[in-house]
């Protein structure tokens, strides 16, 4: 027992070091909202919003700094909110941007707490963020086992020893996929969830909440897709910013861009180029509100 303790504290100091100096787009992104975030205004999300929201081009429209903490991967609000407690923890932004989608809101049949491994390393560093891990059921083995928080993000902390994918290709926090050998052809028809999952509504609440106790402003928005979606796909999350006031551009369900292809990588995702065009679309409509 005791020898198993001392080969995972050494394991899991040996993989911090390696974090540390990793190339892991997730990693390093993870490294510099753990070094203190500083910009003015912060967008939060999944790998939309990581591929959508170019920093420079938000920065020239709104005349503030803009870094971009989305996660591709994370999921849903549980990994949000867990990147907000994140950059709270040293940081309070003027304005914060969350991509949303219905992964934000709908019951799913997979566990919705699958992705928040990505924070592990962390564990123990904020009340807020452990409370998330607690009520994942994730806490405790993160804190008997360092090794473990590391179980899923180990390939792609070593691929970044020896490929250069990280921030420092990136537009502080951005980094646009390339042009696709092939566009997408058919444009998919997507569902309205049936079942609303209240823990997930419970989180986007808690993450309205942290924002207003600090006044700062916030913004949801769904970025485009190469989807058909029903025009209520959103409402739950609509009604919620109804409530608390906060404005909500949706992008998807008014079908911008359905007549581009070539902007997007797939049917979730625009490439460098679309990105390029709605960030700027999106910085005009921000600024816009803010006025």
């Amino acid at each position: 027992g005791v020898l198993l303790f001392v080969v995972d504290r050494i394991g899991g100091w040996g993989l911090d070091k390696l974090r540390n100096i990793t190339h892991s787009q997730m990693y390093t992104k993870m490294n510099r909202i753990e070094r203190g975030v500083t910009e003015d205004v912060v967008i939060f999300g999944t790998s939309r919003a990581n591929m959508h929201y170019v920093p420079s081009i938000l920065s020239d429209s709104l005349q503030m700094s803009v870094y971009n903490a989305g996660t591709t991967g994370s999921n849903n609000i549980f990994s949000q909110y867990l990147t907000l407690c994140h950059v709270l923890k040293k940081h309070t932004p003027k304005i914060v941007c969350l991509e949303l989608s219905v992964q934000d809101y709908c019951l799913e049949n997979v566990d919705p707490f699958e992705q928040l491994s990505r924070f592990a390393p962390f564990v123990g560093t904020s009340d807020k963020m452990d409370a998330v891990y607690k009520e994942a059921g994730q806490y405790w083995i993160y804190q008997i086992s360092h090794l473990y928080r590391y179980n899923h993000g180990v390939l792609g902390l070593l691929g970044g020893l020896v490929h250069s994918i990280g921030e420092a290709n990136s537009d502080n926090g951005y980094i646009g996929l390339p042009k696709p050998e092939h566009f997408p052809d058919e444009i998919e028809v997507q569902a309205t969830p049936k079942e609303i999952d209240p823990l997930k509504i419970t989180y986007l609440e808690k993450f309205i909440g942290d924002c207003e106790e600090r006044n700062i402003t916030i913004c949801f928005m769904v970025s485009p897709a190469y989807r058909k979606v029903a025009s209520d796909i959103y409402d739950p999350l609509k009604e919620i910013a109804k409530k608390h006031h906060i404005p909500f551009l949706d992008y998807h369900s008014e079908g911008l861009y359905l007549d581009h292809p070539e902007y997007f990588k797939d049917a979730g995702h625009l490439w460098d180029q679309g990105a390029r065009l709605y960030t700027a679309r999106f910085a005009h409509d921000l600024s816009e509100l803010l006025r």
